[in-house]
Parts: structure tokens; sequence; C-alpha cells
């Protein structure tokens, strides 16, 4: 089992850029793949990004490409995620969480796969 704390979410004017952290505790972070997902008030979640097990793999919401940038550090059990050029439409409680079952090579598209999440960090992009 693998626990999971985002921080890094606040308050940015649009335009501006945020990064998010996703610090995992317990079973090793590298059997994980790993994906920030998203939810706005009054909407579905929406996955944002994922990334595999190593890292070799990314993907991205057409919402969000070019934009937002997944990474990890295995060393340091950390995902992040660096949000440029934010928008309004940004806004919401952003989310990490953990795939164990997937393959080594695959990023998780489906934000129902995942195992594990973690509490949440709130994005607010004003205008």
């Amino acid at each position: 089992q693998v626990q999971l704390a985002e921080s890094g979410g606040g308050y940015v004017q649009a335009g501006g850029s945020l990064r998010l952290s996703c610090a995992a505790s317990g079973r090793t972070f590298s059997s994980y793949a790993m994906g920030w997902v998203r939810q706005a008030p009054g909407q579905e979640c929406e996955l944002v990004t994922a990334i595999s097990r190593s890292g070799g793999k990314t993907y991205y919401a057409d919402s969000v490409k070019g934009r937002f940038f997944i990474s990890r550090d295995n060393a340091k059990n950390t995902l992040y995620l660096q949000m440029n050029s934010l928008k309004p439409e940004d806004t919401a409680v952003y989310y990490c969480a953990a795939d164990w079952r997937a393959s080594p090579i695959t990023a998780v598209t489906t934000s129902g796969e995942y195992d594990y999440w973690g509490q949440g960090t709130q994005v607010t992009v004003s205008s």
C-alpha cells in the first residue's frame, strides 16, 4: 500500500504557473504508475496526465497538452506536475493517484483504474 500527499496548490492569476508535488510513502514508489486527476465543482473527474513507472511514457489530456508537464523522481518518491499558462478553467482540486497493477511501460489513462489517491490540493486560477 502507498500513501500519497499533495502539496503546492494555491491561488494564481491566469497565465501564471504552479508546481504541484505528490510525496509517496509506504510501498516502493517505482512500483506504481502515477497520474494527476482533477475535479472542478459540479463536474466529473478528469484525468489530466499520467506517467509510467519509470517515467518513460506519459499521457496528457488535450485540455492541458503543451501547458502541463508531469515528471517523477523515484529516488525521492515524488511525483510532480508543472502547470504553465494557467487558465480559469484549470481551477479544480488536483489529486495524485497510483496504480500498482499497470505494466512497467504503461501510462494509465483511465481514472477509475487507479487504486490509491491523495487528499487533493486546491488550485484556483483567477481571470
